[in-house]
């Protein structure tokens, strides 16, 4: 019996051993101490709702191993996975399964942690502080209720000063923190901007939730350090201060002086460390202290194509006499945004200047729509994924990349690692992809502080740059001019709490949106060709757009086989079975799209299928893009929808959900180098007898002069044979420029059976390759085949007309009972129409 109890003991104590707090220095000794409790030592229990409360869960004893038996949990997550891990769901993203997984959101989620505190706490103040938490919750510490929050994305915290435990023996040192998630809402219009949108063509109705950020416990002195906003001033390249804005609070009832220190020297570059150090009387509650400093031999933060990601550390420290009170540490840079307006525009067609300017120099956004978290279930994600990811997307040439408003802000580390990599980001705050927001004050409130909040806690990231209020809400308002003031008051909001150019909607360019008073120019969501599929060739349809930026450009593909076998079940892998519609696989479009791409529908076999599709997406993705470069400063910036996908979809990204590239990543990274040689052409299909003809253009987004440089060119037959080669001198490309420079005219087509090809490269005087790009062509007759491919549009719009866009049923017969065909049982096998 003995042995038994000691190793009762031993486990318990194992259980809530933390490491002790670590321990920060602030500019003279130790202030602040930490103890982050993220981790896998986190149980989770489901109750009905209402039902832990009267049992009493919000009561159990801090030392209790009540909890010993609970399912394991972690946070950061989310309830999905913590019960998918634990064996309680299959796994979501599989097949159809998030379907079984509904009954999930109907339920309440009790999460308990256990830690010890074993530090003397003396003339200390505890808080704990929550990152986020999704969506809403209620929290106890040792059976103490110490609050509420509601809100997905916004930070809060408790001060726990007169409920920790802190003691030498272990027992009486252990807290339990218990947090009860409530069952998630079911109406998106009530929670608009406060939680992300949990329907749109990527998703199914399954909504997440989770404790999603972090948890730190910190003690400080009697007066804190809450947040630090170092907002730059640059005037040039040469002249720079910053102003450290220091909010505090003095938690004691008399006003006391305080000594600040600041300092901050280069992070990722060498420089003197600058010291200030001043003092202030803080008065008893929250306040703000303003200190401006002059930076010697200022470096800015640029673009990783316009100059060098400089970034600043700084670290503000607070005491009283010896007695440290608080510190922080934060990273920063100095650059300055502003918006010009694109030439060629009337200030009738637009209503904002849409072109950036970052410390002065215009930049041409070469973005993609994130179309993140890399995982909706947030507790499927890692560090490791978000540093791949943007290692990608600055390998495919991206400057930036845009947060739009179906999608989250994102976490920490997202903005830290765009910081270092140089990349922009072009955000919508919150998630407003939705049309109408409900006429309540108190609602209307909580979406503006939930917006302030999200920024506040980012605006220290100078890759931010660009900030939107709404993504296609005045598209679906019912009340244009109610959703324009709300997006308009949005956006004083947010401009009030950093200096960034604002825009309040997008696209802005819709029937409803010119109804609230917005131009019929001001940006295009380039999705016509795919959701009009049939109305034009890729070619014809790029060539009707002509706007000041796109901030959406979408097409869609299917991912790589090797992905496909993680999410698609063996059965319904080839042809195409119901898991393909239920993962937004739009197999009609895909057909079609494969069509206008290479003239046949291309489903001889899965590979092929596949292969197809991505190229197809790459294809039109890179005869966008150059149409909108060449032209430039007219247009200013495009992104794509989107560069990766949130689960396992057959939808937008370029970068699957298991950080497969598919191959139109390479058409795009070819389209957006910085130096770009391009072909522009009036169609892809020529017939035997005609005459090929195109225009050699170069685009230059750097700030560089290229003298006496070279193009070299051929034009290839279905067997890559050489039929005509040739080249051209190019005296000077200016630098941030786009410009024709050479005419070509071949008539060398007599003889190709099905495809000819133009490949390309520009060198620079000493012979070393700027850019290189090529073409496929088809042989065929351009009015006849638009003919059919109009046709079969007519097909799919036919049968929109009958069945919802997100009815995937509609690509199987024996579902709809179409042509009398009847499912019975699994034994049937099911055939896809049109495979």
């Amino acid at each position: 019996m003995r042995n038994i109890i000691l190793s009762i003991v031993f486990f318990i104590t194992a259980l809530v051993a933390y490491s002790q707090p670590s321990t920060i220095s602030n500019h003279n000794k130790n202030s602040q101490l930490i103890t982050n409790l993220d981790s896998y030592r986190w149980k989770m229990k489901m109750m009905l709702p209402g039902q832990g409360i009267k049992e009493g869960l919000h009561k159990l004893p801090p030392g209790d191993i009540e909890t010993l038996v609970w399912n394991p949990a972690r946070v950061p997550g989310d309830v999905y996975t913590d019960l998918w891990k634990a064996g309680v769901i299959e796994d979501p993203y599989y097949g159809r399964n998030s379907v079984k997984s509904q009954w999930v959101m109907q339920y309440e989620w009790w999460y308990a942690t256990q830690f010890r505190v074993n530090q003397d706490l003396t003339d200390k103040v505890a808080r704990l502080d929550f990152q986020s938490i999704d969506h809403e919750c209620d929290i106890w510490l040792n059976g103490h209720y110490i609050g509420s929050h509601k809100g997905s994305f916004s930070s809060f915290s408790f001060d726990v000063s007169e409920v920790i435990l802190s003691n030498e023996h272990w027992l009486k040192a252990t807290n339990m923190l218990v947090i009860r998630l409530a069952p998630p809402p079911q109406v998106n219009a009530n929670v608009a901007g406060l939680k992300t949108p949990w329907f749109g063509d990527y998703w199914r109705d399954l909504i997440p939730f989770g404790i999603t950020g972090s948890i730190d416990l910190i003690f400080t002195g009697k007066s804190r350090i809450l947040d630090v906003y170092a907002k730059p001033n640059v005037e040039n390249e040469k002249k720079a201060s910053v102003v450290f804005e220091v909010e505090v609070e003095n938690t004691e009832k008399v006003a006391k002086e305080k000594n600040f220190t600041i300092s901050f020297k280069g992070q990722n570059f060498e420089s003197e460390e600058q010291i200030v150090r001043f003092k202030k009387i803080l008065q008893p509650g929250t306040q703000i202290i303003k200190k401006e400093i002059e930076v010697d031999n200022p470096q800015l933060w640029w673009p990783w194509d316009l100059g060098k990601p400089n970034l600043y550390e700084a670290k503000v420290s607070l005491d009283e006499g010896n007695i440290n009170q608080d510190f922080k540490e934060i990273t920063y840079g100095l650059r300055k945004v502003e918006m010009d307006w694109n030439p060629g525009y009337t200030k009738d067609e637009v209503s904002f200047p849409r072109t950036t300017m970052i410390n002065g120099k215009k930049i041409f956004i070469r973005s993609a729509c994130w179309g993140g978290p890399p995982d909706i279930f947030v507790g499927r994600t890692s560090e490791e994924k978000y540093k791949k990811l943007i290692t990608l997307a600055k390998e495919a040439n991206m400057n930036n990349i845009r947060i739009f408003g179906w999608h989250p802000p994102e976490i920490p580390l997202f903005y830290k690692l765009c910081n270092e990599a140089g990349i922009t980001v072009w955000q919508d705050i919150i998630p407003l992809g939705t049309g109408n927001i409900p006429n309540d004050p108190e609602l209307l409130e909580r979406i503006y502080q939930e917006g302030e909040n999200v920024i506040k806690n980012r605006r220290n990231n100078p890759s931010l740059i660009m900030m939107e209020g709404g993504e296609e809400m005045l598209l679906r308002a019912s009340d244009p001019m109610y959703a324009r003031n709300f997006l308009e008051t949005l956006g004083d909001r947010y401009q009030g709490m950093v200096e960034l150019p604002y825009v309040p909607d997008s696209p802005l360019t819709c029937d409803v949106s010119q109804e609230a008073g917005y131009k019929p120019k001001e940006a295009v969501h380039a999705l016509d060709y795919f959701y009009q599929m049939g109305k034009w060739p890729m070619e014809e349809w790029i060539k009707t757009l002509d706007f000041p930026i796109v901030p959406e450009l979408a097409i869609t593909s299917v991912p790589n086989v090797e992905s496909l076998k993680k999410f698609i079940p063996e059965n319904e892998m080839w042809p195409p079975g119901l898991s393909w519609g239920y993962h937004w696989a739009d197999l009609d479009r895909l057909r079609i799209q494969n069509f206008d791409t290479f003239g046949d529908e291309k489903k001889g076999s899965l590979q092929e299928f596949v292969n197809a599709t991505q190229d197809a997406q790459g294809i039109i993705f890179q005869l966008s893009i150059e149409h909108f470069r060449r032209n430039k400063p007219r247009t200013s910036g495009v992104a794509l929808c989107h560069f990766i996908t949130y689960w396992p979809d057959m939808k937008w990204g370029l970068i699957d959900n298991y950080l497969k590239p598919k191959r139109s990543f390479n058409f795009v990274k070819t389209a957006y180098q910085p130096v770009l040689i391009n072909l522009n052409f009036k169609k892809r299909r020529w017939l035997n007898s005609e005459t090929f003809k195109g225009e050699f253009w170069i685009v230059n987004d750097f700030y560089k002069q290229y003298k006496n440089c070279k193009v070299e060119y051929s034009i290839l037959d279905d067997n890559k044979k050489v039929l005509k080669k040739g080249s051209f001198k190019v005296d000077k490309i200016q630098e941030n420029s786009s410009k024709q420079f050479f005419e070509v005219e071949a008539n060398v087509l007599k003889k190709v059976e099905n495809n000819f090809y133009v490949t390309m490269e520009l060198t620079d005087k000493s012979g070393e390759v700027l850019s290189s790009n090529n073409y496929m062509f088809l042989i065929g007759n351009q009015k006849k085949n638009a003919a059919k491919f109009k046709e079969m549009g007519e097909e799919i719009r036919d049968r929109n007309s009958v069945y919802s866009y997100g009815n995937y049923l509609r690509f199987f017969n024996q579902f709809t009972r179409e042509n009398t065909e009847e499912y019975e049982s699994k034994t049937d096998t099911i055939k896809t129409r049109g495979f």
